[in-house]
């Protein structure tokens, strides 16, 4: 038996029976990593997680700490002390943090070993896994390499569904971890903006950017969750709010009431989808779920994507003005600050950042405020008060998460459409209001994985893991990965 196979649960319960050691467990994941053939990573680390598993196996490995020895991997614009962090992108190439993230400081404290650095979409920016600077991320699905795992968390997702490691950090500013998820068969979760500190975490759009990660287990991901939530004196943004054990959801669905947005289910055309999509609404009731079509304007739904790329696109710009080659970013010359900054840009921006940087200056001009970027603010609060007011009556709402299995290369883009993809896009509405979401796996095509995903009200994770566990009781799709799908026989 390979134990990283296993769930993070599961594999804790074999390092108390030593079946297996820190270091055996490390040794493999390293190994897994350099076999991996889906440009999955910016860095492989070595010396210092082995070193690490040595130390730790000197110890008594302790019952309530289930990350004591796990190995993950991280997503490359999470801050790590001594270690290069690019975000993808050349114009961070050679840069070494002074401190870590604070979410990486979470779990080293709980003994959790760092292994990797994950690839991701040019400084997050992106949806399909194509644009940083090591080329696209492939889908461990698909060994042919003709499919797409989905950005911009697209490395993370493939260290988990190839077995690398159970759990990964990532980043969700549209859809970032939840679209990768689908993609790739596994729990992907965002919980409530500020349940988690970003500390550390390269700003892409503040006021959407999410702290997420991946896992193959809804359990785990609950775990997970009481590790990294809570308050931090050094995000302003960070909740007060109290936590919860997030690992003592009910099990109990009857009387959860489920809202399926009939715009969104209607926009999806693949029957596969559809069928199985409705046999989980079917066995969700048959547990005592009642499930209920509801309404909203289509021009809202429609909305979400332009108001989102405005958004970001005017963030990004902002945050983003830091890396001139002087403060950050490599050196290209120039006999003034404005040639510096334009040489270091130039050459160290891809076209998508770049595209994305104009069409944020452009909605931030003063003349164009107005037009572009404070109206999509307030369509940003028109969706977010409808989507709230749907959550008032209903526990969850619950779509497909995404219209299709993993696309195929080439065949998805990050550029402006003037083609409004609502099943594509409509997952952002979460990062809008700030709202807990969640994808978890419900089904195959072609042998590729699709998912479902379930946002709940803020601050309601306990809750929305209550109708996570209903789904994967359903489907039986607990610890789903590339190594063991064909033995998950679908229910």
């Amino acid at each position: 038996m390979n134990y990283l196979d296993l769930t993070i649960k599961e594999i804790h319960n074999a390092l108390l029976e030593k079946k297996v050691t820190v270091t055996e467990l490390t040794k493999e994941a390293i190994k897994r990593a350099k076999e991996n053939c889906d440009n999955a990573f910016e860095l492989i680390l070595e010396d210092e997680p082995l070193k690490k598993a040595e130390e730790l196996d000197k110890l008594p490995v302790p019952v309530d700490n289930l990350l004591f020895g796990i190995p993950f991997v991280s997503k490359d614009n999470f801050s790590t002390k001594d270690i290069e962090t690019t975000g993808s992108s050349n114009i961070l190439n050679g840069y070494i943090p002074l401190f870590n993230a604070t979410v990486i400081e979470k779990l080293e404290n709980a003994n959790a070993i760092l292994i990797g650095k994950a690839t991701l979409d040019e400084l997050a920016m992106g949806g399909t896994g194509t644009s940083g600077h090591k080329g696209t991320t492939y889908n461990p699905y698909d060994k042919t390499h003709s499919h797409l795992i989905g950005g911009s968390s697209c490395g993370s997702a493939v260290s988990v569904a190839s077995g690398i490691v159970p759990f990964s950090l990532g980043s969700d500013t549209g859809d970032s971890v939840r679209k990768p998820a689908n993609n790739a068969g596994l729990v992907g979760f965002k919980p409530t903006w500020g349940r988690i500190s970003r500390f550390g975490l390269f700003p892409f759009a503040p006021s959407l950017d999410h702290v997420a990660y991946f896992t193959r287990d809804v359990f785990d991901s609950a775990y997970l969750l009481n590790i990294l939530a809570g308050h931090d004196d050094k995000d302003s943004t960070s909740s007060l709010e109290k936590i919860d054990d997030y690992t003592t959801y009910s099990k109990d669905i009857k009387g959860k009431r489920f809202a399926v947005i009939k715009e969104i289910e209607d926009s999806i055309t693949d029957e596969v989808l559809n069928k199985r999509f409705k046999f989980i609404l079917k066995e969700l009731e048959n547990k005592g779920a009642i499930i209920e079509r509801v309404s909203i304007d289509k021009r809202l739904l429609e909305s979400i994507y332009p108001s989102y790329f405005v958004i970001s696109c005017a963030e990004a710009t902002s945050n983003n003005a830091n890396l001139d080659g002087i403060k950050f970013g490599p050196y290209y010359g120039g006999k003034t600050y404005q040639e510096v900054m334009f040489n270091a840009r130039t050459n160290g921006f891809s076209n998508l950042i770049k595209r994305r940087f104009v069409i944020g200056s452009y909605a931030l001009m003063r003349e164009n405020q107005h037009d572009l970027f404070l109206r999509a603010q307030k369509a940003r609060r028109i969706i977010t008060n409808k989507f709230n007011e749907v959550l008032n009556k209903y526990d969850y709402i619950i779509n497909l998460a995404s219209p299709s299995v993993a696309p195929e290369i080439g065949k998805a883009s990050d550029k402006l459409s003037n083609e409004y993809l609502i099943a594509d896009n409509y997952l952002a509405f979460a990062n809008f209001g700030g709202q807990p979401s969640i994808t978890l796996p419900i089904g195959f095509k072609d042998d590729l994985p699709f998912g479902v995903n379930v946002t709940s009200k803020i601050f309601t994770e306990l809750n929305l893991f209550t109708a996570a566990n209903a789904i994967e009781e359903i489907t039986g799709f607990s610890n789903l990965s590339v190594n063991n799908y064909k033995n998950k026989e679908e229910k």
